[in-house]
C-alpha cells in the first residue's frame, strides 16, 4: 500500500479536528462568514500560522469542488491572519551545551543522528527523511536532496562532521532492508519524530517555543552568517533557498560580524596611535 504523504496526513488530520463537525455537511452556498470566524474562535490560542492552514485547507477544498464543476464557489473571501515568516530561532553557547548533551544520552539512535545532522547541515526535517542510502556520497563529499522544498534534486557539500555522524549511523544500520537513512515504521518513509526530538528538547531545558528541528537548521544558518566568513551567496546555496529574501533574514548577523572585524582593526591602529613617542613623552592620538 502506498504511504500517504507528511502533507496529506496533515490536512486530513486538521479536516477531522477543525473542520469537519462545523461544515462537514454543509455546501459553500450555506457558509457564511460568521461561521468562518466562529472557527477562528475555536482556534483561539493556537499559532497564526495554525490558522491559516486551516482557513487556507477549507479554500482549497472549496476550490477543487469548484475547478469540478460540483459546487458554487463561496461568496466572500476568507480572510488570513498575517504570519511572520522570518521568524529565527538562535541557542546560547549554554543552551547548545544542555542540548548536545541530552542528545547523547538519549535513547533513541535516530533522533540523536537527525539532530547533529541538521545542526551541522541545516538540512530540512523533509529532506532528511527522505534521503536514501543512495544519496550519500562519502567518496565525492556530497548528498543528493530529492525533491527540496520549492526545486528539483540538488547536492550540498557532506561536510566533515556530516561525514563522521553519518558514517558512525551508517556502520550500525539498524534497517539494511530499507533504502531510506531513517525509516519509518516497517522501513517506509518516515513522516515524523515529534515525541523523541520533543523529548531531547524537554531534557535539555529549552524554550517551549523553540522547534526541535527547524530551530537547529536556524542554528546553523544563524553561526554561518554570524561567523563573517561565509557570504549571504554561498549561504544560499548551501540552505537550497530558491529566493535569496529568504537568506536576507540573516544579513544582520553578517553586518554585525563585519562590524566587529572593522573595529578590530580600528582598534589596533588606535592602540599604536597611543603609544609614548620615545624620547618626547607625547602620545598620539588618531583624531
Amino acid at each position: 500500500t502506498r504511504v500517504a504523504s507528511p502533507s496529506l496526513k496533515t490536512d486530513k488530520s486538521r479536516y477531522q479536528k477543525y473542520i469537519k463537525k462545523k461544515f462537514g455537511k454543509k455546501e459553500p452556498k450555506e457558509i457564511f462568514s460568521l461561521d468562518i470566524e466562529r472557527i477562528k474562535r475555536g482556534l483561539k490560542g493556537k499559532s497564526p500560522q495554525t490558522v491559516k492552514h486551516v482557513l487556507n485547507l477549507i479554500d482549497r477544498i472549496i476550490n477543487h469542488g469548484v475547478k469540478k464543476g460540483l459546487t458554487e464557489p463561496l461568496s466572500f473571501r476568507i480572510v488570513k491572519p498575517r504570519v511572520d515568516n522570518l521568524k529565527t530561532e538562535d541557542l546560547t553557547k549554554d543552551q547548545l551545551k544542555k542540548l548536545l548533551s541530552a542528545i547523547n544520552i538519549d535513547s533513541n539512535h535516530q533522533a540523536r543522528t537527525i539532530m547533529l545532522l541538521i545542526l551541522v547541515t541545516g538540512l530540512r526535517r523533509g529532506e532528511v527523511f527522505r534521503l536514501q542510502k543512495s544519496d550519500l556520497d562519502f567518496e565525492r563529499g556530497f548528498i543528493r536532496l530529492r525533491n527540496p522544498k520549492g526545486g528539483k534534486s540538488e547536492s550540498i557539500p557532506m561536510n566533515h562532521e556530516a561525514e563522521k555522524i553519518l558514517s558512525e549511523y551508517m556502520r550500525l544500520n539498524e534497517n539494511p532492508e530499507s533504502d531510506f537513512v531513517f525509516p519509518g515504521r516497517d522501513g517506509r518513509h518516515r513522516v515524523d519524530i515529534r515525541r523523541a526530538v520533543n523529548r531531547i528538547k524537554e531534557k535539555a531545558g529549552l524554550p517551549k517555543d523553540f522547534r526541535p528541528l527547524h530551530g537547529l537548521r536556524h542554528y546553523f544558518a544563524s553561526s554561518l552568517a554570524s561567523s563573517g566568513e561565509v557570504d549571504l551567496h554561498v549561504l544560499q546555496k548551501l540552505l537550497t533557498h530558491k529566493d535569496s529574501r529568504m537568506t536576507l533574514r540573516y544579513a544582520h548577523l553578517r553586518d554585525e560580524a563585519l562590524k566587529k572585524a572593522s573595529n578590530v582593526a580600528g582598534q589596533i591602529i588606535q592602540s599604536v596611535g597611543s603609544e609614548k613617542k620615545e624620547g618626547n613623552g607625547q602620545v598620539n592620538q588618531i583624531t
